[in-house]
């Protein structure tokens, strides 16, 4: 099958609004943590999350268009745009019918729905909807949106499977392009869960930190005193390309991306599987589709949401893939930095993973202060300092409520 390579970033996440402030970011074990701004926090249990920090969405577009777009599709909209202006596309060059977007979102537009249930409550019942209601809160009209601004007319949906949703976007542009459907892929994912509803649903779940008292080391990742995850928000998004075609161009690779995988845990709805075995499928599975062995991979970026059953299922799968290799490793978990983005997860973590090969540097897995006795200490995860080592592959996991499992193998482009 055709080579599929990674020619343009974009990332807008809690660390960094564009994608070499993340970057910077993640190799220096920032937190994006910190007290919600957006609403009165005071009956809720939880009262902080990783936002998106000093962004004004009309430096982007015009408050009009903004208006007819969820606040995920306007995060993906700016993501998306970075990724074409990093990657150098000449958009009046590209075959349209030969360009696609493929986009992720767990959830889809949350702050429209919740917004939209609060006005009709407030006018007594009565059905005065916005006319955007529906069009601006499904979970594919991010894609839609890509597609019309730049005229791509291939291949374009969504994909919808939990925190799993980006990385399964990205997964099925890279098949897009190996099956010889497109030349040129947009993919990634976007989620914009930061409001009452979001910080609501989760915790009454008990899925959420409730560490009030220091919210900035709250996202544990590992670590024996961990209690929930952070939610965070934001998109991150790639230019694919066929890697003959991007030579073509002149095109800058920043990596290639060699295999994936997607498995189920068929569990439970919300609990990995105890001994992550659909964790350890789709890893084996996805270093078999990219040629490689499982020695072959330097680093492992975790799904590790920093929940007392997620963390030590995947550091188990680990250990059941590679074996004695598990110990040469490097495994990190940059939910630690950036929260979790649920459906945009998996395309942050995939940058996360280009960001150590172009570096030869792994970020940290932040706020660790207690070893868990339920998981192998010998496993370098990376705590608390970015490490220098030479990374040729990545393996990027990410698991979703319902037991979706998705693995992305990325590796150095050697020409």
């Amino acid at each position: 099958m055709r080579r599929v390579v990674v020619t343009g970033i974009g990332a807008l996440t809690p660390i960094g609004n564009t994608f070499q402030e993340y970057a910077k970011a993640l190799l220096e074990g920032a937190s994006g943590a910190d007290m919600i701004t957006r609403f009165d926090t005071e009956h809720f249990k939880t009262k902080f999350a990783c936002e998106i920090k000093n962004f004004d969405i009309e430096q982007h577009m015009h408050r009009r268009e903004a208006r007819r777009m969820d606040v995920f599709t306007q995060y993906a909209m700016v993501s998306a745009e970075e990724a074409v202006q990093h990657s150098g596309l000449d958009i009046e060059k590209i075959d349209n019918d030969r360009a696609g977007v493929i986009w992720g979102s767990g959830i889809g537009g949350l702050k429209t729905i919740e917004e939209n249930i609060e006005d009709v409550a407030r006018m007594g019942g009565l059905p005065k909807y916005n006319p955007f209601f529906i069009p601006k809160l499904i979970a594919d009209i991010a894609s839609g949106h890509i597609s019309m601004k730049y005229g791509f007319r291939g291949p374009n949906y969504a994909t919808v499977s939990a925190c799993a949703s980006s990385s399964h976007a990205i997964s099925t542009a890279v098949d897009t392009i190996r099956l010889n459907r497109a030349d040129v892929m947009i993919t990634g994912g976007s989620e914009a869960t930061v409001i009452r509803a979001g910080i609501g649903g989760f915790s009454v779940m008990k899925a959420l930190s409730m560490r009030n008292d220091d919210p900035k080391t709250a996202s544990r990742p590992f670590d024996k005193d961990r209690d929930g995850f952070v939610l965070g928000e934001g998109a991150g998004a790639l230019i694919l390309e066929e890697l003959e075609y991007a030579k073509a161009r002149g095109a800058t690779i920043y990596a290639e991306v060699a295999g994936s995988a997607a498995t189920a845990d068929a569990h439970h709805i919300t609990a990995p599987h105890p001994e992550g075995l659909g964790a350890s499928n789709v890893m084996r599975l996805a270093v078999k589709d990219a040629g490689l062995n499982p020695e072959d991979i330097d680093y492992v970026n975790v799904h590790g949401t920093s929940t007392p059953l997620g963390d030590v299922a995947e550091s188990k799968a680990i250990l059941k893939v590679f074996g004695n290799h598990a110990y040469n490793l490097n495994i990190s978990s940059t939910k630690s930095m950036t929260g979790h983005l649920l459906g945009a997860a998996g395309a942050v973590e995939c940058i996360a993973g280009i960001v150590a090969i172009n570096n030869n540097a792994v970020p940290p897995t932040i706020n660790h202060f207690t070893d868990d006795p339920d998981i192998d200490s010998q496993l370098n995860l990376t705590f608390n300092e970015t490490q220098e080592r030479k990374v040729n592959a990545v393996i990027s996991n990410t698991f979703g409520f319902g037991g979706h499992n998705s693995s992305i193998v990325l590796k150095r482009y050697d020409g």
